[in-house]
């Protein structure tokens, strides 16, 4: 049975011939491999020689693997983009019939982009972003999906995330947070009229997504941790979201899950009822705020995806308490387990987190389960 296959028993609620294991150390490598310091035992090999080499399997098409994201977002001809490079610094700004936005990226030293300036700062910028919502396109390449897929073949089903919740994308993309929680406090009507500018410039995605005939599962990259929000809030804004559109791809057929980690403790009496599949990243002490014990009290019949604490792999914590965990959450939550790291492994770790990666994975093979 290959990896691919096991992904999705998982997800059908089929029998598995061994515990499956999906560890995503893309950044990890990706990193390492750019400065150099991979493990001698690496060095000359792809990231899917990694995988193979320790039998595991793949979930993202896209991140850190050099395939192209399967969604691609672009602008209408009304909207004038200026671009410009000073340095480590991308200024970008966007022309609206409402005043200008700018917003800035700085490169950091793992290479990737990171947004240090937001293009919404005040309630001033709210009717220019409503109508740069209004004036994005956004769509589903399956030319890109399946070149993502053939990159990860027989190692797992190939998956990509959704664009962030309305609320979520204003919240961690558009906004600077604190700026983001007083322009809802102060001028909500215009906040929710942005979110529906957002939400409205996903139809056409989500149709595509539900008609391709390609697509198994599909995560919500939501990063959800309870900081972001009250309780009032989540009911308000994000519940209704994910019940409108994970249910539209439950009905074509594609199974769901969510991305969360950090502190959640807040949202455990909300877990069970969620309307997916599975629930990625949920982080257990002694990294998150909430015991495996408490996760399963509260999961019902979710599947979860990850749930070994990244910072078990590293060397302040010993190999057997790493083990343990692992062991546990076996216990507790197979066959309803795609074990993995939460939220993924270490970036900075060294030899010795690699050697415990190699363990894991060895240990679940050996778990045969019939």
């Amino acid at each position: 049975m290959t990896r691919k296959e096991m992904n999705l028993r998982v997800f059908r609620r089929e029998p598995l011939p061994h515990v499956f294991f999906q560890p995503r150390f893309e950044p990890w490598f990706a990193m390492h491999s750019n400065r150099g310091t991979l493990p001698e035992q690496l060095k000359g090999m792809s990231l899917t020689d990694v995988y193979d080499s320790i039998d595991a399997s793949m979930r993202t098409v896209h991140y850190y693997t050099g395939q192209p994201y399967p969604i691609r977002v672009s602008l209408s001809n009304e909207v004038k983009v200026t671009e410009r490079r000073e340095n480590d610094l991308l200024k970008r700004y966007y022309d609206t019939p409402y005043g200008q936005l700018s917003a800035t990226e700085q490169l950091t030293t793992d290479g990737a982009w990171r947004t240090v300036e937001f293009a919404a700062k005040t309630e001033k910028d709210l009717p220019a972003l409503r109508w740069l919502m209004e004036h994005t396109i956004i769509t589903f390449s399956e030319e890109d999906f399946k070149q993502g897929a053939q990159y990860i073949g027989d190692r797992g089903e190939p998956q990509f995330w959704v664009p962030k919740s309305p609320y979520m994308a204003l919240a961690q993309q558009w906004m600077r947070f604190e700026d983001f929680i007083y322009a809802l406090v102060d001028c909500p009507q215009q906040m929710e009229d942005v979110m529906k500018a957002i939400d409205d410039s996903y139809d056409q995605l989500y149709e595509q997504l539900t008609s391709s005939g390609l697509l198994n599962i599909l995560n919500f990259g939501e990063n959800i941790a309870s900081a972001y929000f009250s309780m009032d809030y989540f009911e308000r804004y994000l519940l209704p979201w994910y019940e409108k559109r994970s249910n539209q791809l439950r009905n074509a057929g594609i199974y769901t899950h969510i991305h969360i980690d950090g502190y959640f403790k807040p949202l455990l009496p909300y877990l069970k009822d969620l309307p997916f599949d599975g629930l990625e990243a949920l982080t257990p002490t002694p990294q998150g705020d909430v015991t495996l014990e408490e996760i399963k009290e509260y999961i019902g019949d979710k599947i979860l995806l990850d749930g070994i604490p990244a910072i078990l792999f590293l060397d302040h914590y010993s190999r057997e308490e790493l083990m343990e965990c692992v062991e546990k959450i076996v216990e507790l939550f197979h066959p309803r387990l795609v074990l993995g790291i939460s939220d993924e492994f270490p970036e900075g770790s060294n030899e010795e987190s690699f050697e415990r990666l190699k363990m894991v994975a060895e240990w679940c093979k050996n778990q045969k389960t019939g």
